[in-house]
């Protein structure tokens, strides 16, 4: 089972007074990469906030937003009376204006708000945190869904390698025949008798130096672990990464050894299978 890095979850809470909604995105990301954006009245818990989804998400660059929209009378802010009262004197030894301007002038100066800094309810913020765990749920199955797709992607793309693989070993023989060939024609060119004991002994060497049994077995074994891996409980994706490492690796060796052109189209064909896997794994959480 593997999660895709990329989600979005969003919740809502409508309390009496004011409406409080939730959203949760997320990217791919080497790393944890949180930015959280929220009133400055829930600042003070922003680390707890910032631990629970860190705890849930694991990785990803991550945008955390919780937006508040009053929606009753209740408000902090309260307009500073005697604050105002003595800027409206000032105005008026000033100017000789309409009431209604200078007061607008007045509450526009430094002080004329002030804004009551009230302890969080706590029952409040219990349900503000119920929120957070249904966007973090909703964020977590549309990872899931978006793995779903992954996993199947590369179920067949390693299916592909498979049956690529089996051409390359059912060429082997082939290959090795043409290597002979291509080597005997060589000799027979440069008109030179030589000895055939000694022809025999170079050619074997020349030929084990270019064998591929090693190479076939382990790309083979790498494309099994890699099946494992991904039916495994976890979600890796590093690990996942490692294992393609490996899987190039022998594709390569095969490639550079096999010295034959229909063997090297089918290298190609798996590298090519290999890269859209490689990826697609940097999505992969």
């Amino acid at each position: 089972m593997i999660y895709s890095m990329t989600g979005y979850g969003k919740s809502v809470l409508q309390l009496p007074t004011k409406k409080i909604s939730i959203e949760i995105k997320s990217l791919n990301s080497k790393n944890l990469d949180l930015n959280t954006r929220m009133p400055s009245f829930y600042r003070e818990k922003e680390l707890e906030l910032r631990k629970i989804i860190a705890d849930r998400l694991e990785r990803g660059k991550i945008d955390f937003s919780l937006f508040v929209e009053v929606t009753g009378e209740e408000t902090s802010t309260q307009i500073n009376k005697p604050v105002v009262k003595q800027y409206l004197k000032q105005l008026q030894d000033i100017v000789d204006g309409d009431a209604t301007e200078l007061l607008k002038m007045a509450v526009r100066f430094p002080d004329a708000l002030t804004t009551d800094r009230e302890e969080i309810d706590e029952n409040e913020w219990n349900a503000v945190l119920k929120e957070v765990q249904d966007a973090l749920n909703a964020i977590s199955q549309y990872r899931l869904d978006e793995g779903k797709v992954l996993e199947q992607d590369f179920k067949n793309r390693i299916t592909n390698i498979e049956a690529l693989l089996e051409s390359v070993i059912a060429i082997d023989p082939e290959r090795v025949e043409a290597v002979r060939d291509r080597l005997r024609k060589g000799v027979e060119d440069l008109k030179e008798k030589v000895d055939e004991n000694r022809f025999e002994q170079e050619l074997v060497y020349y030929i084990e130096k270019y064998d591929i049994t090693e190479e076939k077995v382990r790309l083979k074994n790498h494309l099994e672990y890699f099946i494992s891996a991904l039916n495994s409980a976890d979600s890796n994706g590093k690990k996942l990464g490692f294992i393609t490492q490996e899987m190039g690796r022998e594709i390569n060796t095969i490639g550079s050894k096999s010295n034959y052109a229909p063997m090297q189209q089918l290298v190609v064909q798996m590298k090519d299978e290999l890269e859209k896997i490689k990826e697609q794994l940097l999505n992969v959480l």
